[in-house]
């Protein structure tokens, strides 16, 4: 793997996780569905920042994306891009004070080795 793609494969990943956090802030601060104003509900989808903004950098993240596909086989980039399931684990941690379990980390950490196993056979 090049330098260069290795540097977009943690681009991507790294927009990822900034999109989840941004689009888990903008979630909580929408109307509630299952109340009366469900129409309040798909306003907010359009005017909170906080969704635009995860919208934007999952708009960049494509982009880098399809960039990596048009280096990388499929069967190599997607397993890759799973590493974002530990860089979402510690950015909610971190960054919402989310609790995570014992059993999240542990999986999250074997999703990780798996990535780890794909990029040295890459």
């Amino acid at each position: 793997m090049t330098p260069t793609i290795a540097l977009l494969f943690a681009a991507s990943i790294t927009a990822d996780v900034v999109g989840q956090i941004l689009f888990k802030i903008g979630a909580e601060r929408l109307p509630d569905f299952r109340g009366a104003d469900r129409l309040g509900f798909f306003k907010g989808l359009l005017a909170d920042w906080w969704l635009l903004a995860g919208i934007a950098t999952y708009v960049a993240e494509l982009v880098i994306w399809l960039r990596i596909l048009s280096e990388v086989p499929i069967s190599v980039a997607f397993p890759l891009a799973s590493a974002n399931f530990l860089g979402v684990a510690i950015a909610s941690r971190v960054l919402l004070k989310e609790q995570i379990g014992r059993a999240q980390w542990a999986g999250a950490v074997l999703i990780t080795i798996g990535v780890a196993l794909v990029a040295t056979s890459a």
